[in-house]
């Protein structure tokens, strides 16, 4: 049984906003703004944006396309173009009501086409995320010429986001869902285990945005760092006591101009797919 296009939809607003409830260093949350942004825009954001995501029987291309558009109408700017082009898929999976939601996305990235990379280019140069240059290789702002998910395995070497469309979502699913459900399980709020999600993907590889706007090694300095913390949560160290000292780094990083955008990305997608297995028939859940 297909869940209802208002649960998903449901689903990607309450997963959009966990993220911003949590005090991610360096990215934007309710406890701070950050890089030009509030919370506020990001919450108007993943209004504007869930029903593209959850339109029942479009393609993956449709959906990216028209929830970047609503975005942009909405707030005049890019909030959540990663976490459109990772919830997009994952939701035309649940669409699908498979064995396995990774069943069900493994589907979904095969049967990709050129139409789906052509509506994604437009979307993603509309979009215009920081960083964003000209390619040899299926270059954005050329006609689209392979299927979606051969131009991201193209990218997947310098963006973590492509990654996901060449490896089912890996990261997603091998590391963020396990670190998901083992931080619910002794979190005193939601918002510390989607802290714990946060920091595990930006302790365990260099984030793909930050690599793109500063290098490589800012973005290996700010996954030591990360891990740091990560440790410090994983020693079930008081709150109260590791609070003050992630706002401290948040600032700093947000001095510098540096945004862990990518590892926010698959923790909003993390959350996403916790809450479609939720709403998915019992034997949809099993993955």
């Amino acid at each position: 049984m297909t869940p209802p296009a208002e649960q998903v939809a449901a689903a990607f607003k309450a997963a959009c906003l966990d993220e911003l409830d949590a005090p991610k260093p360096g990215n934007v949350h309710v406890f701070a703004s950050g890089h030009r942004m509030s919370a506020s825009e990001f919450r108007a954001s993943a209004n504007a944006a869930a029903a593209a995501i959850a339109k029942s029987g479009a393609r993956v291309g449709e959906r990216v396309h028209a929830a970047v558009d609503a975005t942009l109408a909405a707030v005049g700017v890019n909030t959540n173009l990663g976490i459109i082009l990772l919830c997009a898929p994952l939701a035309a999976a649940a669409e699908l009501a498979p064995p396995s939601l990774q069943d069900g996305l493994a589907r979904v990235l095969g049967d990709l086409n050129v139409d789906d990379a052509r509506l994604t280019f437009r979307a993603i140069a509309r979009a215009a995320p920081a960083g964003l240059g000209r390619v040899e290789q299926y270059d954005v702002f050329e006609p689209a010429i392979v299927t979606l998910r051969h131009a991201m395995a193209a990218a997947a070497n310098r963006d973590r986001i492509a990654h996901q469309y060449a490896c089912d979502f890996e990261d997603v699913f091998a590391l963020g869902a396990p670190l998901l459900v083992r931080a619910l399980g002794r979190a005193t709020h939601p918002c510390w285990a989607t802290l714990a999600v946060y920091l595990g993907f930006l302790s365990a590889f260099p984030d793909s945005h930050i690599v793109r706007k500063h290098g490589i090694h800012a973005a290996e300095a700010t996954r030591c760092a990360a891990l740091f913390f990560h440790q410090r949560m994983q020693s079930f160290e008081p709150i109260d006591r590791l609070l003050p000292d992630l706002l401290t780094w948040d600032a700093e990083l947000k001095r510098d101009g540096i945004n862990p955008g990518t590892s926010a990305d698959l923790t909003v997608a993390t959350l996403f797919a916790h809450r479609l297995r939720a709403i998915l028939p019992p034997s949809s859940i099993s993955d």
